[in-house]
C-alpha cells in the first residue's frame, strides 16, 4: 500500500501570535492546525497534525497536495514560516493494523521441541523482532 508513497512529506507551515500562544498552520493541507504556548510545542503538534492528516489521504486514496514554494506564501507581520519534515513511518504502524504472512524455515529440532510446548510461533517471532528493534 505505501509502496509508491514517500517516507517523508515535507510542508511549510506559518507561525503566527494568536491570543498569547503560537499557532501553526499548513497552507496546502486546510484545516491542519495546531496551537500552544511555545513555539517548540506548536511545531511539534503541528507534525503529529500533519501526519494524521496525510495518513488519512493516503488511506482514502486521496490525492496528496504539492507542497507550496516559500516565496508563494503571504505572510503577515511577525508571522514566520517554518519548514515541516513530516515521517510516516510511525503513523502508519500505528494506524494501520494489517498482518503480512511469512514463511521461515528453523531447524527441525526447534520446531519439535516447540511445537511440543504448544509455542505460538508468529507471537514468539512478533516479540523478538520486536525487542531487536527496540519498539
Amino acid at each position: 500500500m505505501y509502496k509508491n508513497l514517500p517516507n517523508n512529506y515535507i510542508y511549510p507551515a506559518i507561525i503566527e501570535h494568536c491570543d498569547g500562544n503560537y499557532c501553526l498552520y499548513f497552507p496546502d493541507l486546510p484545516g491542519c492546525v495546531a496551537s500552544s504556548d511555545t513555539v517548540e510545542k506548536t511545531v511539534e503538534m503541528g507534525k503529529r497534525a500533519a501526519k494524521e492528516y496525510l495518513w488519512e489521504l493516503e488511506n482514502d486514496g486521496s490525492e496528496i497536495p504539492a507542497a507550496s514554494p516559500t516565496t508563494a506564501l503571504e505572510l503577515n507581520q511577525g508571522d514566520a514560516i517554518c519548514i515541516v519534515d513530516i515521517n510516516m513511518f510511525s503513523i502508519r504502524a500505528k494506524m494501520d493494523n494489517r498482518t503480512v504472512k511469512k514463511t521461515l524455515t528453523i531447524p527441525w529440532h526447534l520446531n519439535e521441541l516447540a511445537e511440543a510446548k504448544h509455542i505460538n510461533f508468529s507471537s514468539t517471532l512478533r516479540q523478538a523482532l520486536q525487542e531487536k528493534l527496540g519498539i
